[in-house]
């Protein structure tokens, strides 16, 4: 039982009317039916409002989920009864609604990435630190499953030994389909391409683990959709690390199918493989199973990570707590940081130092 869960059960058995989080959520696009399935099944939470420029789509959630509705979301950032603001719409505009809602006196909640430049990213870390009673967080909800904290629990204790080299490699498919929405597939709004918005996820899992990243370098290219977009399709990165450790890191949307991202960490006395959402602990050749893939409720396509209720509960939980947040602005601007960089690195052919 986690610590809301636990909070929560025994508020109820002294009679202690429970603590309520207002929430709205901005952007009612694909990845936030993860969200409101996520929220509606907290009882700390009660979702206000949804926000869509598409007045209909926003009705129609609206009526589901049974909240008001708005097309405008400086008009919802005027509602007292909202605490938490959740930001699911398209990349460029992650950073302004981010930044009004700080200012606003609202907790913020943003999908991945921060932004789609750097000084966007930034803008959004200057308002939070400048409205302290409120909180940023970003969702890396892959942080969250059992493996990543199995990985990360392993190479902090070291009891494999040192960590020597990291592998990261996520292969998935995007056709041209996928980038008819208008904002996809363009630096401008999109900020990237596979590497921002899909396999960011993986990136922050090895900088996670692995420690601080003193160096990489990136290249990158437009394989099958040459001519489609704008963006890289595919993605390669080498990384060093304060420890001594390094890491490669491969990343395409030109594969045939989603296959589940792979990680494998190398370390003196064995290695970790996650391969098929399965952690596999591997000692002079004999391998153990640490953790096998767990199911989503939320409706979440299984590359996602299932993982998004865990965050959004614990984002909630150091809310009611008034505790500080880790997995904050600061900390969710480290993958975000590295993204940029290997676009820098791939455009200059120059290895970026820290």
């Amino acid at each position: 039982m986690c610590n809301m869960e636990l909070n929560h059960h025994i508020e109820a058995e002294k009679g202690i009317p429970m603590k309520q989080i207002g929430v709205a959520l901005i952007g009612c696009g694909a990845i936030s039916g993860v969200h409101l399935k996520a929220i509606s099944q907290i009882p700390s939470a009660k979702l206000v409002a949804v926000v869509d420029t598409n007045a209909e789509l926003a009705a129609q959630i609206a009526e589901t989920y049974s909240c008001a509705y708005y097309t405008d979301y400086h008009e919802m950032l005027t509602n007292p009864e909202i605490d938490v603001v959740h930001i699911c719409t398209a990349h460029y505009q992650h950073a302004p609604m981010a930044v009004d809602a700080l200012h606003a006196g609202k907790h913020v909640l943003t999908e991945k990435p921060m932004a789609e430049t750097k000084e966007a990213a930034l803008a959004m870390l200057r308002a939070a630190e400048a409205n302290p009673s409120v909180q940023l967080g970003v969702i890396f909800q892959n942080r969250y499953n059992p493996a990543s904290q199995i990985m990360k629990q392993t190479a902090q204790s070291g009891e494999l030994g040192k960590l020597l080299c990291l592998k990261g490699i996520v292969t998935w498919s995007r056709d041209a389909s996928y980038y008819e929405t208008a904002w996809k597939g363009k630096w401008a709004t999109e900020g990237g391409g596979v590497l921002i918005n899909q396999s960011i996820h993986t990136l922050d899992l090895l900088q996670w683990i692995g420690g601080e990243v003193t160096s990489i370098k990136g290249s990158m290219s437009t394989d099958s959709l040459e001519g489609i977009i704008e963006v890289e399709d595919t993605v390669h990165a080498h990384l060093t690390y304060g420890n001594g450790a390094t890491a490669v890191f491969y990343a395409t949307n030109s594969y045939g199918v989603n296959s589940p991202p792979e990680i494998e960490l190398v370390f003196e006395n064995g290695k970790l493989v996650l391969t098929g959402d399965t952690l596999y602990r591997v000692i002079d050749g004999e391998q153990t199973m640490l953790s096998s893939p767990e199911t989503s409720n939320l409706g979440a396509k299984s590359y996602w990570g299932i993982s998004h209720g865990t965050q959004i509960a614990d984002f909630y939980d150091h809310i009611l707590s008034d505790r500080s947040y880790w997995l904050n602005g600061p900390e969710g601007f480290k993958a975000f940081n590295l993204v940029m960089d290997v676009y820098e690195s791939a455009r200059t052919g120059k290895r970026i130092n820290y």
